[in-house]
């Protein structure tokens, strides 16, 4: 039987509406914004102020001039190296240390635990970080970016009490025909594990593919910067100027702010078009690696 709303219900509504769109607004807001002015035209923006609603005028100068730039495209191909090696090893290991620590009969099953939540509000510094990697020769390496990252204790505590949630009858059946322990993860918790797995796949793509300032520290070599290092570079060191070739200095620095919002774009886009494919596994997964076990 369907409850008859009061008017304090359908006002109460129409409040939690207004919020909802107002949040979202504010929200998309940025993101229009800097779409609207990477299309708009250089010398419109410049002397435009208040709110941008739409293109001034339509350009894509400034599309062309980053996608021009050799350092965009490699930054691309090493960000995208970073993201498939990074995610597959942080899955791989997160995945193993998660069905370890998920196990009942492990020994010392809760000191390790503890060791490990531990280093969550403990930890050695950047330059204890930096001298292990440099002795391991990793210094100026893509996998200076990956390895030292393997696993985040956030994401195997909520991988763990997925893998908790699983029957342990499961576990014993494939015992008993013969199954070890690599069979039994990757045959069994794993699969039945996907919306888990759906959203730390995500949590890890946006780490690796927002990551720069571990990048700044391990990597000097320019060819290997990945994408959001050269972003930075070209937002907080103002080094358009190469992107905008045959203009004078005031022509520069028009071209350059459309760069700037260009160059934002497309670095975010990209993962953007990521989030509605595991969107319907996300609230699944983090429900189940945060209420069980």
């Amino acid at each position: 039987m369907k409850l008859r709303q009061t008017a304090f219900d359908r006002l109460f509504d129409v409040a939690v509406y207004a919020a909802l769109l107002a949040l979202a607004a504010v929200t998309l807001y940025p993101l229009l914004y800097v779409a609207f002015a990477s299309l708009s035209d250089a010398a419109r923006l410049v002397v435009h102020k208040g709110l941008l609603v739409r293109p001034l005028g339509f350009s894509l100068e400034a599309y062309k001039s980053v996608f021009a730039n050799p350092g965009i495209l490699t930054g691309y191909r090493n960000t995208l190296f970073i993201l498939i090696a990074g995610v597959a090893v942080n899955l791989f290991m997160t995945a193993l240390a998660a069905y370890v620590l998920s196990r009942r009969n492990v020994l010392w099953n809760k000191p390790f635990l503890f060791v490990i939540v531990l280093t969550m509000f403990f930890n050695g510094g950047l330059i204890p970080l930096y001298l292990i990697v440099k002795n391991v020769g990793l210094v100026d390496s893509l996998w200076s970016t990956v390895i030292p990252f393997s696993v985040n204790t956030f994401n195997l505590i909520i991988m763990r009490t997925a893998f908790m949630a699983i029957p342990e009858s499961l576990e014993e059946s494939a015992k008993m025909d013969g199954a070890h322990h690599f069979t039994i993860l990757f045959r069994i918790v794993l699969p039945l594990s996907m919306p888990v797995l759906a959203v730390m796949t995500l949590y890890y793509a946006v780490e690796k593919w927002n990551g720069w300032f571990y990048a700044s520290v391990f990597i000097q070599n320019r060819d290997l910067y990945p994408l959001q290092l050269t972003l930075r570079e070209i937002l907080i060191a103002n080094s358009t100027d190469s992107m905008a070739q045959g203009a004078d200095a005031a022509e520069r620095f028009q071209v350059g702010e459309t760069i700037k919002y260009a160059t934002i774009m497309v670095a975010t886009i990209p993962i953007l078009c990521v989030y509605p494919f595991v969107q319907k596994y996300f609230v699944k997964g983090v429900m189940v690696g945060a209420l069980k076990g």
